[in-house]
C-alpha cells in the first residue's frame, strides 16, 4: 500500500514538472508574440487596457489579421448611380374626353414626376498607386450612362473617371482625385503561385457590406471560364485562379491577397450553382495593363485573326491530325493579319514567332506575354511574327504583321 502511494506521489510530482515546462514553453511563445505586435498594439490582457483584448491563437491567423489591417485603407467600394424617373398612380376618369362631363369610373395609371438620383450597382475595387489609380473589373464600369463615385474604407467618397477598360481581360482601370496621397496595395507576382497556398479575399459583399473578409485557399490555377453578369456581359477569360475562399456579389473588382500582403488575383466571378468555387485574374495581367494606360492612355493588345481549337489527342483523332499541339484554324477573320499572311481554314499553328503552342503555353498566353521587370507587353500592334503552320502534311513559314484589337 505505501509502495503505490510512492508510485502516485511520483506521478503527481513529474506531472507537476511536465506541465511547468509546457506553461513556461508556451508562456514564452505567447511573450515572443506580442513582442513582435506593433508598438501601438502592444498590451497585456493583465494591464487595464488590455482587458478582454484578443490575442492571435496561430501564426496564420496573426498573418490575415496583419494582411487585413494593411489592405483594408486600399480598398474601396464602388458605387453606381444615375438619375431614374419616379413615377406616382393616379387615378383617371376614360369616359371624360367622350362625355365632357366627369363619370364615375376611375382607372389607375402611372405619371412621372421628375427623377431621383438613384444606387443602381456597385462592386469593389483598390487604389494602386497614391495618386488615386484604382483597378476594379471591367464588368464593374462596363456602362457609360451612369456616374461612379469610389468610397474608402474611411468612409470618404469620390467621384471616379474610367481611364480604360481592358478588351481582353476582365479588367478596367479608373481614377480618383484627392487632396493629399492615398493608400496603395502592393502588386506581387502570380507566376509562382501554389495550389493549397493561402489568400484572403476584400470586398463590397452584396454591393452593402462594404470590406467584407474571406479567407481560403488557392484550388486551382490556369483555369478557362465563360463569365457572365446576368445582363449582357459575357466573356470567357483564360488562366485565371481558382479560390474557396468566398466571393459574393459586389465582390468583383476586390483584391486576392497572399499572407505577405500582397494583391495577387481580381476578384472576377464565382459559380452560382456550387459552393466556395470564385475565380480572380491573375495580378500579372494588371501589371500590364498599368504600363500601357501610363505610357499611352489605353489598354491594347495584338490581334491575329484567327478562331481556333486547342489541338489535344481527342482533336488530333477526329481530325485525323498528324500532330498533338497547337491549335486547329476553324475560321480566318476577312482583312486580318492572319489572312493578309496566308493562313487558312484547317490549318495547324505550330508555333507563334518561334513559341510552341500547347494546352499549358496557350495561344492567347503567348500573345499577352509581357516583361516581368518594365512590364512593357512583349508583342504588340505593328509587330511582324513568324508562324510555322502545317497545312496537310507540309510545314509552312508566314509572317504575319499584328493589327489592333477592338472590343
Amino acid at each position: 500500500m505505501l509502495h503505490n502511494i510512492r508510485i502516485i506521489a511520483l506521478c503527481l510530482g513529474l506531472s507537476l514538472v511536465v506541465g511547468g515546462v509546457v506553461y513556461w514553453k508556451l508562456n514564452e511563445e505567447l511573450e515572443v508574440l506580442r513582442a513582435n505586435l506593433p508598438a501601438s498594439q502592444r498590451i497585456t490582457q493583465n494591464s487595464p487596457e488590455g482587458q478582454g483584448v484578443y490575442l492571435p491563437q496561430t501564426t496564420e491567423e496573426e498573418r490575415i489579421i496583419k494582411v487585413v489591417q494593411e489592405v483594408s485603407p486600399a480598398v474601396v467600394s464602388i458605387i453606381l448611380t444615375r438619375d431614374e424617373p419616379v413615377f406616382e398612380e393616379i387615378f383617371r376618369d376614360p369616359f371624360e374626353d367622350f362625355f365632357g362631363d366627369p363619370s364615375p369610373f376611375r382607372v389607375p395609371e402611372l405619371q412621372q414626376r421628375g427623377t431621383e438620383r438613384r444606387e443602381i450597382g456597385g462592386g469593389s475595387g483598390f487604389l494602386v498607386s497614391a495618386d488615386g489609380l484604382i483597378i476594379t473589373n471591367k464588368h464593374v464600369v462596363l456602362r457609360d450612362d451612369v456616374d461612379y463615385t469610389a468610397f474608402t474604407n474611411d468612409g470618404k467618397s469620390y467621384p471616379a473617371k474610367v481611364l480604360a477598360r481592358d478588351p481582353v481581360q476582365d479588367l478596367a482601370v479608373i481614377k480618383i482625385e484627392a487632396a493629399s496621397p492615398l493608400p496603395f496595395v502592393k502588386l506581387g507576382s502570380s507566376e509562382r503561385l501554389q495550389i493549397g497556398q493561402t489568400v484572403v479575399a476584400i470586398g463590397n459583399a452584396l454591393g452593402e457590406f462594404r470590406n467584407t473578409v474571406s479567407a481560403g485557399v488557392i484550388s486551382g490555377l490556369g483555369r478557362t471560364i465563360t463569365a457572365s453578369d446576368g445582363g449582357g456581359f459575357v466573356e470567357t477569360i483564360e488562366d485565371v485562379i481558382q479560390t474557396d475562399a468566398a466571393i459574393n456579389k459586389g465582390n468583383s473588382g476586390g483584391p486576392l491577397l497572399n499572407l505577405a500582403s500582397e494583391v495577387i488575383g481580381v476578384n472576377t466571378a464565382t459559380v452560382l450553382e456550387a459552393q466556395s468555387i470564385g475565380f480572380a485574374v491573375p495580378s500579372d495581367r494588371v501589371q500590364r495593363d498599368l504600363y500601357q494606360v501610363r505610357e499611352l492612355g489605353k489598354i491594347v493588345y495584338p490581334f491575329l485573326g484567327i478562331e481556333y481549337r486547342l489541338v489535344t489527342e481527342k482533336v488530333k483523332e477526329e481530325g485525323k491530325l498528324q500532330v498533338d499541339y497547337g491549335v486547329l484554324v476553324l475560321n480566318v477573320v476577312a482583312g486580318s493579319s492572319a489572312a493578309k499572311a496566308g493562313v487558312q481554314k484547317d490549318d495547324v499553328l505550330l508555333e507563334f514567332d518561334g513559341k510552341k503552342i500547347t494546352a499549358q503555353n496557350s495561344l492567347g498566353k503567348i500573345i499577352q506575354q509581357y516583361d516581368e521587370t518594365s512590364a512593357k507587353p512583349v508583342y504588340n500592334p505593328g509587330d511582324t511574327v513568324r508562324l510555322k503552320v502545317l497545312r496537310g502534311s507540309q510545314e509552312l513559314i508566314l509572317n504575319a504583321v499584328l493589327d489592333e484589337r477592338k472590343e
